[in-house]
């Protein structure tokens, strides 16, 4: 995948994030109907390819606007990787030479392999993890709107357990997967399978698009790297 390519499916990608995330605010206060509607607006450009770089521009600098109105990331993780990337992108059309213009987008994938790699490292130190009880919480106790038959998930140690494991394991080797294009494949298509399931058991629905968003970043950089 050449950068050219990997750039311009990023840029879609997050576009088509910020436009479902903006779709979720325009029955909203005005204030905020006009910051997601401004935003969405932007972001159908980026899609369309019309303005150059500046559409990104907007985003960038918009996103400044948010963080003053929310007091920090609207939604924290996924907002966290939004702007990360929406700021890598900007970089990386902006900046002269294209070296430099690689530096930021290949800044983007190194994060993305850190954010799965610190994710399991937190994981793993914290003892509730390692027995299972913190993902069993997360089942009981969970504040979006999950079918009992779910929540019994809870009920079952053992389960809990194995599932802790694997999320944990999976997370702390995912660095590896970087030495083959296959194996990153097939790592990112389990990752993207994970994500998927806690949108659809738990509603984490931004956590999937954002970060689906940066997977061509990240086989991009393997690419250049191996």
């Amino acid at each position: 995948m050449t950068y050219d390519t990997a750039a311009r499916l990023t840029e879609i990608l997050l576009a088509l994030s910020f436009i479902q995330q903006g779709l979720e605010h325009l029955v909203r206060f005005r204030k905020e109907q006009i910051l997601f509607g401004v935003r969405i607006t932007l972001s159908l450009l980026v899609i369309a390819g019309l303005g150059g770089p500046w559409p990104l521009v907007g985003l960038a600098l918009s996103s400044l606007v948010f963080l003053q109105r929310f007091q920090g990331p609207y939604n924290g993780g996924s907002d966290r990787m939004g702007l990360l990337a929406l700021w890598c992108l900007t970089a990386s059309r902006l900046l002269p030479g294209l070296k430099a213009q690689e530096v930021a987008f290949g800044y983007l994938g190194a994060q993305l392999i850190l954010s799965y790699f610190i994710s399991g490292w937190v994981k793993v130190l914290n003892p509730d993890w390692r027995s299972g009880r913190a993902l069993r919480d997360v089942f009981q106790f969970s504040t979006y709107p999950v079918t009992e038959d779910l929540r019994r998930w809870a009920d079952r140690p053992w389960v809990m357990l194995a599932m802790s494991w694997a999320v944990m394991l999976f997370e702390l080797i995912f660095p590896l997967s970087l030495f083959s294009q296959p194996s990153l494949i097939v790592a990112l298509v389990i990752a993207a399978s994970f994500h998927l399931a806690n949108a659809c058991l738990f509603g984490l629905n931004r956590f999937f698009w954002t970060w689906l968003s940066v997977y061509p970043a990240i086989l991009w950089l393997q690419g250049r790297i191996f």
